[in-house]
Parts: C-alpha cells; sequence; structure tokens
C-alpha cells in the first residue's frame, strides 16, 4: 500500500469542443505525471470537450434560436460516449502507466437514450478500467440550458494504496 501520494493537478485548455485533439492533448499531460511518478493525475469539470460558455454569450435561453441549435448539436456530436470508447485511449495509458486519471467530461450516455447531456467526473484506476462516473447533480445557471441533472448513482469512492479518493 502507500504511504504517500503524489498528485498531478492538471489546468489546461481544451481543443475547444474537439473531443479527440483534446484527448490528446490529455495523453500528454498523463505521459508528464507518469513521468514525474504521480499515482494520480486529475482534470477539471467539464474539460472534455469544454465548458458551453457560449450559452452566456449569444443569448443562450432564446427559444427557437438557430444558433443554440447549431452550437447544442455540435456540442452532442463532440460530447463523450463511454459505451462507444471514447476513454479507450485513457484507459488503455491508465494502464500502461499504472495511474489513476479522474477527469471532468461532458458525458452522452447511450444508456439514458443519448439525448441529454451530462456534467460527469470519470476515475480511471491503474488497471485502465473505468470504475464511476459521477454525474454533476444540479447543473447551476446557464448549464441547465445544456446539462441534465444527475443523481446520485455515482456518489462513490476507490481506494488508492491506503487512500480513499472520491470527487
Amino acid at each position: 500500500d502507500l504511504e504517500n501520494v503524489r498528485v498531478g493537478v492538471v489546468q489546461m485548455a481544451p481543443v475547444w469542443l474537439k473531443r479527440e485533439a483534446t484527448i490528446e492533448k490529455m495523453i500528454s499531460y498523463i505521459e508528464d505525471a507518469a513521468a514525474k511518478e504521480c499515482h494520480l493525475v486529475t482534470f477539471s469539470e467539464a474539460l472534455l470537450p469544454g465548458y458551453p460558455f457560449w450559452i452566456e454569450k449569444t443569448n443562450g435561453a432564446k427559444f427557437n434560436s438557430k444558433v443554440q441549435k447549431e452550437m447544442h448539436s455540435w456540442y452532442m456530436k463532440e460530447a463523450v460516449q463511454i459505451e462507444a470508447g471514447h476513454l479507450d485511449p485513457l484507459c488503455r495509458l491508465a494502464k500502461e502507466k499504472g495511474i489513476f486519471i479522474v477527469a471532468g467530461i461532458i458525458e452522452r450516455p447511450l444508456d439514458r437514450g443519448g439525448h441529454s447531456l451530462y456534467c460527469s467526473l470519470v476515475t480511471i484506476n491503474d488497471q485502465g478500467e473505468i470504475v464511476n462516473v459521477h454525474r454533476k447533480l444540479q447543473p447551476t445557471y446557464e448549464e441547465r440550458l445544456s446539462w441534465s441533472p444527475g443523481d446520485g448513482f455515482g456518489l462513490k469512492v476507490q481506494q488508492l494504496g491506503q487512500f480513499t479518493l472520491g470527487g
């Protein structure tokens, strides 16, 4: 068991609304954290594929807006579908480097029909397994125009050596 945990905290900008390019960028940070002997590397909320800041800047609540429909459609296209294997490159790297990864994603789960987006926190263990997906319980302010409310199902912890990891 680990007596100490070295944590890499990543503050990076996504390649906004480009899932694959953002994953490639994340990989470089994970490799760097692993080279520095981190046991865990964390990424911010909504990093993959990015925060929906256009809503605030473009009258997001306007009814039947062509701009909002187009932006939301693109956002959904670039959101993460775990079932489709979008996070497989991160899972492979976690296993290869023996590192836990915690990442904020915009999730479009197929088991919910594939029509809702969730601001989710994904935990990948050092064996490359997705061991938890926590969906934000209550999106705030403009986020409610894009993200669905989550539930308590993902409020779980994981063991990292002798430490308890939650988010």
